[in-house]
């Protein structure tokens, strides 16, 4: 048979003008256009009032959440210029809203060091927006201009971020600085829904990150208005003792340095604060250019190259490295650092900026880490002795463990696998598909074994509560049979000795009970993935199972109408659906299910609803990890009395 072949010619080739890439594909420019997406645009506008700021112009930047879902960002700096463009022919304000690729960061003369390299934010924000307002306080006068997704004559079709106004002279201003409002449009983001704790927690790390910066956040959805003022006169010290405030500290002083380094045309200021705890584990809170490198990078791993190198260089000098010696890891156990950098000319792993890929960065942070460490031990003998030597037990306990691990992967060459009995494996092995379901209680997960689809779900049913990992030793976080079963069936190991590449499974999913035990159980195995497994969260495989509250049914002459509901305002919802006549069942636990509704609701991938854990924010997660599973009882007290509703 005769392959058939359509034609194809210049008159198929599609080009997209001006905003419209960023319409088409939004992920490539904002990652997603769920709720990180949305907080995504206004780090943008944000992070460019915050270069103003740490460049040396103006020092005050507001955040506004109005009634209609729209945000206003005002800051106090040189302001948008105003000018027209000798070859563009248009405003500095239309060229910065309407051209990817524009903006005056890419002269090292206005800016040093920015966060919005690409110069594509601001035009981005506008291109997913369905209006966009600018309003520039400049020379003693009061410029705005207004953009919207509208018919532009220019292209003969509705264009994303179209001028409906030219640059517009309102009257006379005695300030100077920008202020930018935008509504994002409904028909990009599946949901817009600005969430007050993760704009407060990003704003309170640029305070802390940039000391002597006043930054306000103002809520007008509610009926009343509530205000946040954040700033901070000690910056990385104020920083790290937030952080540790839920840890005991081993030395109260944090080590604290700054400094400069360049190679070429490249130029880093590093600032680190350090802190030692009781914790097993660490915790790096990196950022570049006031940006969260939540995947870290170049510059986190030269700070640690640095670091270890000079303490090994002094654990000689002071005799305590004879016949044995640490690792990296086993000195930083424990540890909680903020690394921040300012860069000129950092690239960045795409728009959205998880992780640094400069070498030049390695480079400098290396020799910055390794200087500065040496000059603190040098000062500090009796608390360097005494890190190294913690350092020097960790290794023995990592040898131990390591054995141990080794016996475990003997036993499975051996076929003498734990999983026998006590896991449900799946036939396929494509682990594309692979789901790895880990259910709370043996009664649930005895429905869930008959409800799933064994070609693709593995079950294993969860004995309870599992032990809490943030208040326990390595050795023992290991030894437990529960965790050792798990880490067999997912196949990457834990910690230093984790290998994405040996992942079993393309989803890994948590299914609790919707109660105050299912939460509970829940933030047990985030708290030992999140810091035994943490590539499984920023690699976006970790689920969580939402099991429906209430099953809403009528039984008339036609059979029965029936609608699931998983919150209140849902049952609402299907209570009116349904009409009067209605009956409601209340879903205690897992279960209370039967094998179908379990498969329907919670299991089936065409009607389930899973929610993907991510780590927007390392430190924002660090934190929260340490106040609501750590040993500091105060700091937790006050979280519930203030969030006990929730």
């Amino acid at each position: 048979m005769e392959e058939k072949r359509g034609n194809y010619s210049v008159t198929d080739l599609t080009s997209l003008e001006k905003l419209e890439p960023v319409r088409v594909r939004p992920g490539m420019y904002i990652g997603s256009t769920g709720p990180k997406g949305v907080h995504h645009c206004v780090w943008e506008i944000l992070d460019n009032a915050i270069d103003e700021i740490t460049n040396g112009y103006g020092d005050t930047a507001y955040v506004i959440l109005n009634k209609d879902k729209s945000v206003t960002i005002i800051d106090n700096g040189r302001g948008i210029p105003v000018g027209i463009h000798p070859t563009k022919k248009i405003s500095g304000v239309e060229m910065v809203y309407t051209e990817l690729h524009t903006g005056g960061k890419f002269n090292h003369e206005n800016y040093k060091t920015s966060g919005g390299l690409h110069g594509v934010g601001a035009s981005v924000v506008n291109a997913l927006s369905k209006w966009l307002e600018v309003e520039v306080h400049k020379d003693g006068r009061i410029y705005r201009q207004r953009f919207e997704h509208a018919y532009d004559e220019k292209y003969g079709r509705i264009m994303p971020g179209t001028p409906v106004t030219k640059l517009e002279i309102l009257g006379k201003t005695n300030r100077q600085g920008t202020k930018v409002t935008f509504m994002l449009d409904p028909e990009v983001f599946s949901t817009i829904d600005y969430r007050f704790e993760i704009i407060d927690m990003r704003m309170m790390e640029l305070s802390f990150q940039n000391k002597g910066i006043t930054l306000i956040l103002r809520d007008r959805r509610g009926e009343e208005e509530v205000e946040k003022t954040y700033h901070s006169e000690r910056g990385l010290l104020d920083f790290i003792e937030y952080l540790n405030e839920s840890k005991t500290v081993i030395h109260q002083e944090p080590i604290l340095f700054e400094g400069e380094r360049s190679i070429g045309n490249i130029s880093l200021e590093g600032e680190v604060c350090v802190q030692f705890t009781d914790s097993s584990l660490e915790n790096i809170a990196s950022y570049v250019n006031n940006i969260p490198t939540s995947e870290a990078g170049t510059h986190e791993t030269g700070f640690k190259t640095g670091m270890t190198r000079a303490f090994k260089e002094w654990a000689k000098k002071l005799n305590l490295a004879k016949d044995k010696n640490f690792e990296g890891d086993d000195l930083r156990e424990g540890m909680t650092a903020i690394v921040k950098i300012r860069l000129t000319n950092p690239i960045f792993e795409g728009q959205t900026k998880n992780k640094l890929g400069n070498s030049e960065a390695y480079t400098l942070m290396n020799d910055l880490s390794y200087t500065k460490f040496y000059e603190w031990i040098e000062d500090h003998k009796d608390i360097a002795t005494n890190l190294i030597n913690n350092a020097l037990e960790a290794a023995k306990r990592r040898e131990k463990i390591k054995k141990i691990s080794d016996a475990e992967r003997k036993k499975v060459g051996k076929g003498t696998s734990p999983l026998a009995g006590k896991v449900a494996v799946a036939t396929s092995r494509d682990k594309d598909v692979l789901e790895f379901i880990v259910v709370e209680g043996d009664s649930a997960g005895g429905s869930a074994k008959q409800a799933r689809d064994r070609r693709f779900q593995a079950i294993m049913p969860s004995k309870g509560k599992i032990m809490n990992t943030e208040k326990q030793k390595l050795e023992n976080v290991l030894g437990s049979e529960e965790l050792r079963l798990f880490n067999t069936a997912i196949g990457t190991g834990t910690l230093t000795s984790f290998k994405l590449e040996d992942v079993k499974y393309g989803k890994i999913i948590i299914m609790s009970d919707a109660d105050v035990d299912g939460y509970h159980i829940r933030t047990l195995w985030l708290t030992y993935i999140y810091r035994y497994m943490r590539p499984l969260i920023t690699n976006g495989m970790l689920y969580l199972a939402q099991p429906p509250l209430y099953k809403v049914y009528k039984t008339g002459k036609k059979g029965t109408v029936q609608r699931y509901a998983y919150s209140d305002e849902e049952l609402d919802a299907a209570k009116k659906e349904i009409g009067s006549g209605f009956n409601i069942q209340r879903f205690k636990g897992l279960g209370e299910m039967n094998p179908d509704q379990l498969w329907e609701t919670t299991l089936n991938p065409e009607t389930r609803t899973l929610l993907r854990v991510t780590i927007d924010d390392a430190a924002r997660a660090e934190r929260m990890v340490s106040l609501l599973m750590g040993d500091v009882v105060e700091p937790r007290k006050k979280y519930i009395y203030k969030h006990a509703e929730f």
